[in-house]
């Protein structure tokens, strides 16, 4: 049988024919009647039995199948290049937990909804969250630049910082809207690292992603 237990299942019919036989033997019970009932006692046995087999293969099979966020995020950057919608190289792509969150910079808020429908279709994603910022290919040059002066300008003050210098963080900029991912050594130096972030010129928004040590 497929799974611990199941092999003992003809020992256990054996018992409930033997008892029944044996309840027979004592006079308890009418010969026929207790073949009767410990033919039905193995029955059920074995009926249940099958079910934890049956339960067991659709449990594994659900486990093999089930997409992990490695696949799931491969998969979303295959749809977005395939697209002739968006700019799949402008769309950066994380996945957690099956919950896809969608960063970078498209030109219109069709391609951001463009985007986020892709994500959606890929089998096994759960919940997409986009924060994509639309910029027009006018002002992309830019935005661009005042992205990376962002990035540079908060990663020095990260690093400048005594309660951040054993911090692991990521600093991403999307027009203005800062990202900060990776570790702080406490919810204090996470709280300094949002408030260092948002201190520099340029910055809208910043989320904070940073797990604690």
């Amino acid at each position: 049988m497929k799974i611990n237990g199941c092999h003992r299942l003809p020992s256990l019919m054996n018992f409930a024919r033997a008892a029944g036989f044996l309840l027979a033997g004592l006079g308890l019970l009418g010969p026929a009647l207790a073949q009767d009932r410990a033919e039905r006692a193995a029955d059920r046995a074995e009926r249940a039995a099958d079910k934890a087999v049956q339960a067991a293969d659709q449990a594994a099979k659900a486990s093999k199948d089930k997409p992990n966020d490695s696949w799931l995020t491969a998969k979303t950057k295959i749809a977005l290049l395939a697209d002739g919608r968006v700019s799949g190289t402008r769309i950066n792509v994380e996945t957690k937990g099956g919950s896809v969150t969608l960063r970078g910079k498209v030109e219109t808020m069709d391609a951001k909804g463009a985007a986020e429908q892709i994500a959606r279709g890929i089998d096994g994603v759960r919940e997409v969250k986009n924060e994509l910022a639309i910029v027009p290919a006018s002002k992309r040059k830019l935005v661009d630049a005042k992205d990376d002066y962002i990035v540079a300008e908060v990663d020095k003050r990260l690093k400048r910082d005594p309660m951040l210098k054993t911090a692991k963080i990521t600093v991403r900029s999307d027009a203005g809207m800062v990202t900060l991912s990776g570790q702080a050594p406490g919810l204090m130096a996470s709280a300094r690292a949002s408030e260092l972030a948002d201190e520099v010129e340029g910055v809208r928004t910043v989320k904070n992603e940073l797990a604690l040590k």
